[in-house]
């Protein structure tokens, strides 16, 4: 168990399991999950597993080859990212395929679904293409029940230097940590259902399909 290093030495030795059932609670009912996760809402956040994230490529993990002008992947750069902004959460990273998410097959979103199945963690995050993205949430949510899956990607590549996938990547991990199970997307700051997204491409951002 791990409880927030802000949190009172002695209040952290006390909790109990109706204190734990409390917090549990808390956190699953928070109309803003991350607030949780800061420590804005009084809570302490207890992790017991690592949490895993799943690479597959998109706009999140492509580089700019300057002799050409095309995007390409070579790797992952999600240990750098996570160095970057100095997280201290434990994960484990596993790069699936490192793929566009218009060139993705359902054969690809199986491999994705059983490696989510058979994974010890609860908790995944998973770096995914935006336009396909929603597709992949829903095939996810047809056989996923107990885990808590959140979906993120980037409309700039990371290497850019002005990517939203830092960002992104931040917010995906504090709504991974508090939300119940169930498949989410998570993008522009915000979280949403898998069965209530879209993206919106005359904008760039993700949006509700039902306000």
């Amino acid at each position: 168990m791990v409880v927030c290093a802000d949190s009172p030495p002695l209040l952290a030795n006390s909790l109990n399991s109706d204190y734990i059932d409390t917090i549990i609670h808390s956190l699953r009912h928070c109309v803003h999950p991350p607030c949780c996760l800061a420590g804005l809402c009084g809570t302490i956040i207890l992790n017991t597993m690592p949490i895993k994230i799943f690479v597959t490529g998109g706009t999140f993990d492509k580089e700019y080859n300057e002799l050409t002008g095309k995007l390409f992947f070579k790797e992952t750069h999600l240990s750098e990212m996570l160095s970057l902004g100095r997280s201290r959460i434990e994960v484990e990273i596993a790069t699936l395929m490192m793929v566009d998410s218009l060139d993705m097959t359902e054969a690809d979103r199986e491999t994705i679904a059983r490696r989510c199945r058979e994974c010890t963690e609860e908790r995944i995050v998973i770096t995914h293409g935006t336009d396909t993205m929603v597709e992949t949430a829903k095939y996810l949510a047809k056989t996923i029940r107990d885990r808590t899956v959140v979906l993120t990607g980037a409309m700039v590549p990371y290497k850019f230097g002005s990517s939203d996938g830092l960002f992104n990547l931040g917010s995906a991990l504090a709504f991974v940590q508090t939300l119940p199970h169930g498949i989410y997307i998570s993008m522009n700051g915000r979280c949403f259902s898998w069965d209530n997204v879209r993206k919106n491409r005359e904008i760039g951002e993700f949006e509700e399909i039902r306000k």
